[in-house]
Parts: C-alpha cells; structure tokens; sequence
C-alpha cells in the first residue's frame, strides 16, 4: 500500500471498528437479554458476536471490494488482491458476557502472508489502538513509545489458553513461567487486550496456547512498530491454525525461548 492509501485505510477502519463497538456495546448494557450459545466448555458466542461480524463483514466487503475477508463466527470471503481482513468481532466473548471489561473489537490485514495493518478498539475502556506496516502505531492517536527490556526483579508475562487445552500443559507452561522464567503472571482472558498490556508495558510478553489466528492479528504488526515481537513464524502458519507463541520485547523473547522457541506450532 502507499503512505495516501495507508491513511486512508486506517481512517475507514477505525471508523468501522468504533461503529462496531457501539454495536457491542448496546447489547453489552442489557447483557441479561443477550442470547449465549456455547461452542464448547468455556467457549461462548453471542447475538452480539455475530451482529458485529456480519456488520464488519458487510462494510469492509463494501470499503474493500476486492479484498478477502476471514472472521471467527465464519466469515469466510474469498478477494482477488491477496489481502485478508481478518476479524474477531469480540475478542473475550466471556468477559463479555459476565460483564467485564476485558474485550475488544479486532481487525486486521494479512497481506503478503503475514499480518501487516490493524485496528483494536475496546469499547469500554475508550481505547484504540492503529498501526502497521507504515503507519506508527498510536493509542488514541497518540503515538506509542518504544518498548525494550526486562526486569527480572519485577518482570511480568500474561498467559492465554484456549479452554480445549488440556490441564496438564496450562500447569506446565504456569511452572515455566513462576518457576524458570521467575515472573509474575497475568491471565485477562482476552489474547488482544493481553497484547495491548504488553503494548503499554504492563506486562513483559504474553505466551498464548491455543489461539488462533484472529486474536492476534491485529495486535501483532500494532506491536512490530514499537519494538515488540512474536515467535510465530507465518510462513508455516495460515489463517486456520491453532497457535502456541510468544509475543515480546526480544529479552523476554529469548527468557521463553526454552517453552516457546520461535516457530513453535501448537502440539
């Protein structure tokens, strides 16, 4: 994309993102009359997930006709460009639904077969989050600080577990980190709003065991632009994959590397 287009693109997404917010966020303040259905134990979607993919979904096929589109409650079309809009209309569906304030509308681009663009918008905390790949990622438009580092006298990591994974390995990787990697840990159960902690230094790095591909794909080149790295390697990766990676500064990177060393797929 040129510097014109990348303007003009973050500019319609962004639209789109908070557009998509508020449309969470009306079925957000009458949780009690939200339908919840389960995809599995601890795994939920709502009226509210799916009303925001197909808003998302029917827009960005508008804004970008000729670009593809993948979505967690399906959305699945194919472009002619190569470019993916990849959403997760609500990441942390089960923060959602017991009312707290750990989620967050999701878009992202893959482009060139690796994520490239995104645009995070967390409707109750007025958060949102821009950048990629010649854009400089900005909070509420103001642009982010680098991040590097790691203070092992305070350091921190967020975990993630997708809820099929098997007790035993959440234990393990919770061992790792108290036991060898000797840090505090936080689990929010929402993979984007873990990864804006790591943006906004909260957090040293976030080990994620089960994701899949729309909860990071527009963090992750918001991260790349100020510092922050993850051990994904997307060309073994496609959209469908179930993911076990690390995301930090390259010293937290290299603290994990034992348990997730770069290009580590999901066993």
């Amino acid at each position: 994309m040129t510097q014109t287009s990348v303007q003009d693109n973050a500019t319609i997404v962004e639209t789109l993102a908070r557009e998509a917010g508020a449309i969470a966020m009306s079925h957000f303040e009458t949780l009690a009359t939200v339908p919840v259905e389960s995809k599995g134990h601890l795994d939920l979607v709502t009226a509210a997930d799916q009303e925001v993919e197909r808003f998302l979904t029917e827009r960005l096929g508008q804004a970008f006709p000729d670009d593809g589109i993948f979505g967690e409650e399906g959305a699945a079309r194919q472009g002619t460009t190569g470019r993916v809009w990849v959403v997760d209309p609500i990441d942390g569906t089960f923060n959602f639904v017991r009312g707290g304030d750990q989620w967050a509308v999701s878009i992202g681009l893959y482009e060139n077969y690796c994520p490239t663009f995104g645009v995070i918008h967390v409707p109750v905390r007025s958060q949102t989050l821009i950048g990629g790949v010649g854009y400089p990622s900005t909070l509420n438009g103001a642009v982010m600080e680098q991040r590097a580092g790691l203070n092992e006298h305070r350091a921190a990591c967020g975990v993630g577990f997708h809820p099929t994974i098997a007790v035993e390995q959440r234990l393990q990787t919770l061992r790792y980190v108290l036991e060898d990697a000797r840090m505090s840990f936080r689990c929010c159960g929402s993979a984007t709003v873990s990864l804006i902690e790591v943006a906004l230094g909260q957090v040293d790095g976030y080990l994620g065991i089960g994701e899949s591909t729309w909860d990071l794909m527009a963090a992750l080149p918001i991260l790349e632009q100020i510092g922050i790295h993850s051990t994904v390697d997307w060309t073994k990766t496609d959209l469908t994959s179930k993911l076990r990676f690390a995301c930090g500064t390259p010293e937290f990177l290299q603290s994990v590397s034992t348990i997730v060393p770069y290009g580590t797929t999901l066993e």
